[in-house]
């Protein structure tokens, strides 16, 4: 399944075995771009594949979670100016849903998380210039997280992505990973 993924900022420690994505983050990794803090950060780990055009990308994470910004989903990337991470984040002493929409700059959405850390799933839809993100606890219930305009390109770099800004040895797994043609599905369908 992962022949034709690269890495951008490689982690240290990492394996695939039976489709399975096991990584441990290096020590002050992130993407970020200004906003807020000023600062811009792309040294992140992401393994991705290159897509021709719009797609649907799904992935199964389970973590273990623990300091202030463990983080670990999915990427989708243009450059480095124009990307997004959607991930399950670990803000203020509680583990959050987060999207961060970057477009020169980075903006940050967060929803408290309800499921488990040890397995939830995370899904995006980029297609004539709209970014829909979801996320399921069973990998049947697909509640929407967030739409957002992106940037429309012939190509985007999509998969797994993990960072530690404050420290190293977040463990992460990433599964069920499918990258398809966009779903189709209505914004209220929720399957």
């Amino acid at each position: 399944m992962f022949d034709k993924y690269s890495w951008l900022n490689e982690p240290a420690n990492w394996s695939v075995e039976d489709d399975v994505l096991s990584l441990k983050t290096d020590k002050a990794t992130d993407f970020w771009r200004t906003t807020h803090y000023g600062f811009v950060r792309d040294s992140g780990h992401f393994f991705g594949v290159k897509t021709a055009g719009g797609f649907t990308a799904q992935v199964k994470v389970s973590g273990h979670f623990h300091e202030l910004y463990d983080q670990a989903g999915l990427m989708v990337r243009i450059d480095e100016q124009r990307w997004v991470k959607i991930s399950a984040e670990v803000n203020d002493g509680a583990l959050f849903l987060s999207t961060v929409v970057t477009d020169t700059v980075s903006d940050w959405s967060t929803g408290l998380f309800t499921g488990s850390a040890e397995g939830f799933w995370l899904r995006v839809t980029v297609e004539a210039g709209v970014l829909k993100v979801q996320a399921s606890t069973d990998g049947q219930y697909w509640p929407l997280i967030r739409l957002a305009p992106f940037p429309v390109s012939d190509h985007y770099w999509v998969g797994p992505m993990a960072c530690t800004p404050e420290r190293a040895g977040l463990e992460v797994t990433f599964s069920e990973l499918s990258v398809t043609e966009p779903n189709g599905k209505s914004l209220h369908d929720l399957s």
